[in-house]
């Protein structure tokens, strides 16, 4: 495992003109393997002001701490830059963002100073093609205070023998209760892309989201899930989120917020708020 050290997080959209040179030049690693790599920022200091922005679009608290989600999207940063500047397989416009898990283990300060590491998991089979996940981990000192997964799914054609099966039965029946119905403005994506630095063109504006084959601009997943865990507020000091994300929220739309509370799990459901197609499901426990 090679390590590359960053004495400051590198900004995601420097490597935007790189994902645009990958629609025209195929990846020069047609093997499908995935680099053996981490980048590590080796102290991580919380811009505040910017914390203070993503508390606000997400509708966190801006009570001086660092929700979970957050390390997991500055952490996109340094995927970016793995993606781009490592010999990475796939086309990154053509990746799927299938899940997120996030485990926070205490409650983290924005005073506090952090190592902040991201790594390749392993290739996986999936019945679309190939899944992979980006492992991440932040520490304070030796401790580790937050880990987290992001599995994105490369589409590609899949031999029969080796495709991933369906739980047999379906999904158990969860008995979700509506909580709220939120209306999501046009201009969602804009505003998170300018905090997150994730401009990628699905979720800027119709017209660009057209040329992906959106009939509209698409709200970003790590937006949905942030505003999902921050309605869900106040969070146990020690938790995980697991989300599974499914059919894309269309913007503007309307989707309907449902939760579940089984002992110390709480289930939670974004869908439509006229069909009740769901966008997204996941669980928050109590660690």
């Amino acid at each position: 495992m090679r390590t590359r050290h960053f004495s400051a997080l590198p900004k995601a959209y420097t490597v935007y003109p790189k994902v645009i040179q990958s629609l025209i030049q195929k990846p020069k690693n047609t093997e499908k393997v995935l680099p053996r790599v981490e980048y590590v920022v080796d102290q991580l200091e919380i811009n505040v002001p910017h914390l203070t922005q993503y508390n606000r679009i997400c509708q966190f608290k801006n009570d001086g701490t660092v929700p979970a989600m957050y390390l997991a999207v500055l952490a996109q940063s340094l995927q970016m830059h793995m993606m781009t500047s490592e010999s990475f397989p796939f086309v990154l416009l053509g990746l799927v963002h299938i899940r997120n898990k996030i485990k926070q283990y205490r409650v983290i300060q924005a005073a506090e100073t952090i190592q902040l590491a991201c790594k390749f998991g392993e290739l996986q089979p999936h019945d679309k093609g190939l899944q992979f996940d980006f492992i991440i981990t932040a520490k304070i000192g030796n401790e580790v205070v937050f880990e987290g997964l992001t599995t994105y799914l490369s589409r590609q054609k899949v031999d029969k023998k080796v495709s991933t099966e369906k739980t047999k039965g379906g999904d158990p029946v969860v008995d979700y209760q509506l909580q709220d119905t939120w209306t999501l403005a046009e201009n969602t994506g804009r505003r998170y892309a300018l905090i997150s630095g994730d401009f990628n063109l699905i979720h800027i504006h119709a017209l660009t989201a057209k040329a992906f084959g959106f009939k509209q601009a698409i709200a970003h997943g790590m937006w949905s899930k942030a505003r999902a865990l921050a309605a869900l507020s106040p969070l146990p000091a020690a938790y995980e989120a697991d989300v599974v994300f499914k059919l894309p929220i269309f913007l503007p739309s309307q989707v309907e917020f449902l939760t579940a509370q089984v002992d110390t799990t709480t289930d939670f459901l974004l869908r439509n708020a006229k069909n009740h197609k769901p966008h997204l499901s996941g669980e928050v426990k109590t660690l």
